[in-house]
């Protein structure tokens, strides 16, 4: 075969799961919207469970529940009619998903769904199907032309794409944010680049605080014993009013010759950059790098003036954060 052929197949193939996510897009409808309800307010486990590709497009999309804060897991259906029905409980969501509806391996499941009257959500694409009758939410898929007419493309892709719709929309219901998405991710590079400031900046003694009264002389002793390159300068009433650094203390030392006289507050910088300890780590090497400094001091919007943490460019980049 020509190797152009390829390219053609490849583009015939996104044709025909472009059009199926296009048709899947007119037919959301008022069912979804009780769907992510019903996902969102779960007081147990949602459940998934397909046959075939679905059964993996099934495992995919109870990842992504769990990953965004809803317990899930997937069932294998042969497996279920094997005592695995056991692991649902009359709490728990049970979502099945398959093309035709009709799987005789889904039947038994479906029994059992109604008997112990758990909720059942079919995502199918035939309305006359026995999962689409029985399901109490209904998500119809539109019937999509498979890739050469047999191969589950097309239907799988559509699948997938509503899972995701649902994980993404009960994500936002329950206002499920990257804090808590950090949990869930602790590991890895999305671990990383999901810390936050809190997560890796310094606290409690560490951190080189001086008093803006205080002479440099006595001060420089405070920098030397911190080793972090730079000092907080804080007031009688202990709120952050400057910030210096070394290389700010060599620069004044050079042209001052009565430099170890001069009180603190003579030579710090007012108003230091503070971030929030909320803030993602990554940009606040940002606003470092914008900034063109190397720490930052970081506080609580609850209290703006009150320093409770320092981070250093160092720190962020040995957490592989960038």
């Amino acid at each position: 075969m020509n190797k152009k052929k390829f390219i053609l197949i490849a583009k015939n193939v996104i044709d025909l799961e472009i059009r199926a996510l296009k048709n899947l897009k007119k037919n959301i409808n008022k069912s979804f919207n009780e769907a992510v309800f019903q996902i969102a307010n779960c007081q147990s486990k949602v459940i998934l469970c397909g046959v075939g590709k679905s059964g993996l497009i099934a495992s995919k999309i109870a990842a992504t529940l769990a990953s965004v804060g809803t317990p899930s897991f997937s069932l294998s259906a042969s497996e279920a009619s094997h005592g695995d029905l056991g692991m649902i409980s009359k709490k728990d969501i049970l979502i099945l998903i398959s093309n035709s509806g009709e799987t005789n391996e889904l039947k038994n499941i479906i029994q059992f769904a109604k008997r112990n009257k758990i909720l059942l959500i079919g995502i199918v694409s035939k309305k006359e199907s026995i999962l689409y009758r029985t399901s109490d939410i209904k998500l119809f898929i539109p019937k999509a032309d498979e890739a050469e007419g047999i191969v589950p493309t097309a239907s799988t892709t559509a699948q997938l794409a509503l899972g995701d719709s649902l994980a993404i929309a009960s994500m936002k219901y329950k206002k499920f944010d990257r804090i808590d998405f950090k949990k869930f991710h602790p590991a890895g590079s999305l671990g990383a680049q999901l810390k936050t400031v809190e997560d890796i900046m310094v606290t409690g003694k560490k951190i080189p605080f001086v008093k803006d009264n205080v002479k440099i002389k006595k001060a420089l002793k405070t920098l030397s014993r911190k080793k972090m390159g730079i000092l907080i300068v804080l007031n009688n009433k202990n709120k952050t009013v400057g910030i210096i650094t070394d290389g700010q203390i060599r620069r004044i030392a050079e042209k001052k010759t009565d430099f170890d006289n001069l009180s603190v507050k003579e030579i710090m910088t007012k108003k230091p950059v503070f971030v929030d300890k909320n803030e993602l780590a990554a940009k606040a090497l940002s606003l470092m790098n914008d900034k063109k400094i190397t720490s930052l001091i970081v506080n609580n919007k609850q209290k703006p003036h009150k320093t409770i943490g320092v981070i250093h460019i160092h720190t962020i980049l040995e957490s592989n954060i960038s």
